[in-house]
């Protein structure tokens, strides 16, 4: 029996503890291994993956799920109705339900279309180029589901490719392995539109699945800060920032980044919107060329600092704010006097406050004053689960720096 085929009768029990079943009523997906009642239902007794049953200590049906004995999460709620389970059928469903939001919101199919637990598929992303789907398992549950969403996927939006970037470092602690694998066309490089401005990516060798749609309307914000201004953009990547801000009319505009074929693709991207006489690279690491920048005393109306995650486990959080503090600093650093500082976080154990105070401390240290003009999220393309705070992760905020 394949998991498509699967029946909730058929599905083996995943027993929690007494009480452990309140934070899924309350409308949360995930269960802990402490929470599951090992007595009566011993993990060790499921195979990664495996499709299970889950019920609450009384024995009534919490739902149906998946279960992975090796995470932390060892397992996630599919559907609450124990008669659905991970099958093409909910998939379908589901798929719908998501494309029904994205194509209320944008006009072009450039976005993301399934956010995991955002979405009700935990484990799964997808990201849509056109007729071209970026897919991404990130449990072993998903992983098993495999054959049911690309059939789901192909039946909902007949796409020309797909391509599996499952190569992200969150797989290991599924005990996944990496691969990449393309199923149809899909080409080495492909075109998109946001806000207005033209982009060509890497699908297959860019960062995550080539392309950063979470601040798409971050980017949209940007722009009426920018005209006639000079505007450094660091951890630029293929210029998401730097060209919709030469195309919102900033006088130059500075991309920084250490990857030499990321600022390749931002000359690239430049010129499909008749920007290269605006739009100039850098290639550095982002701390070193703030250093060069400031000793050579140059200045910039707007810095963006768009960085990775410098927190990506709770333990890194002391290192990180400590990273988020010294990049500030420095980026305040070739900030004109009446400057404007764009500072972002994908960092979910970065709280938004957090990066407000590491920017209030480091503004202080170099005795400038600072004025909260806005504060962006993820784009809806990625919706929060109201349940799940871990689902909302982008922060980023709009300051104007002045002298003290």
């Amino acid at each position: 029996m394949n998991q498509a085929e699967a029946t909730s009768t058929a599905l083996a029990p995943l027993r929690l503890k007494k009480n452990e079943e309140r934070r899924l009523r309350a409308g949360h997906l995930w269960v802990y291994s402490n929470e599951v009642d090992a007595a009566r239902t011993p993990l060790t007794a499921f195979a990664p993956g495996q499709p299970v049953l889950i019920e609450a200590a009384n024995g009534k049906a919490l739902g149906t799920g998946y279960v992975n004995p090796h995470s932390l999460i060892c397992a996630r709620l599919v559907s609450r109705d124990p008669a659905h389970v991970l099958g093409r059928s909910l998939l379908v469903h589901r798929f719908n339900v998501a494309l029904a939001l994205r194509e209320r919101l944008y006009p072009q199919p450039y976005y993301r279309l399934v956010h995991g637990e955002g979405d009700a598929l935990p484990g799964l992303i997808v990201d849509r180029y056109g007729d071209v789907l970026v897919v991404q398992f990130t449990t072993a549950g998903m992983e098993q589901a495999r054959d049911a969403v690309i059939e789901a996927l192909q039946k909902v939006f007949k796409p020309a490719g797909i391509l599996l970037r499952n190569d992200s470092p969150i797989r290991a602690l599924e005990g996944l392995h990496s691969y990449v694998e393309v199923i149809g066309a899909v080409p080495d490089q492909i075109d998109l539109e946001e806000n207005g401005v033209r982009f060509r990516v890497s699908v297959q060798a860019g960062q995550k699945t080539g392309w950063f749609y979470d601040q798409r309307e971050n980017r949209a914000r940007l722009a009426r800060y920018v005209k006639g201004m000079r505007v450094l953009d660091l951890f630029s990547y293929v210029g998401g920032w730097g060209v919709q801000a030469a195309a919102a009319g900033a006088r130059e505009v500075v991309c920084v980044d250490s990857s030499q074929d990321a600022l390749t693709q931002v000359a690239v991207n430049a010129e499909l919107n008749g920007m290269q006489g605006r739009v100039h690279t850098r290639k550095g690491d982002a701390f070193d060329v703030l250093r060069e920048l400031r000793e050579a005393r140059e200045h910039f109306d707007v810095v963006v600092l768009d960085p990775p995650a410098f927190i990506k486990r709770k333990k890194d959080v002391k290192a990180g704010i400590e990273a988020y503090q010294r990049i500030n600093q420095q980026a305040m650093q070739v900030l004109a006097k009446d400057g404007i500082l764009v500072s972002a976080s994908c960092s979910y154990h970065l709280e938004p406050d957090t990066l407000q105070q590491v920017i209030l401390s480091a503004a202080r240290h170099l005795d400038r004053s600072v004025q909260i003009l806005e504060r962006g999220r993820q784009g809806a393309d990625h919706p929060v689960h109201a349940a799940i705070p871990e689902t909302e992760y982008l922060k980023a905020l709009y300051c104007r720096v002045l002298p003290a």
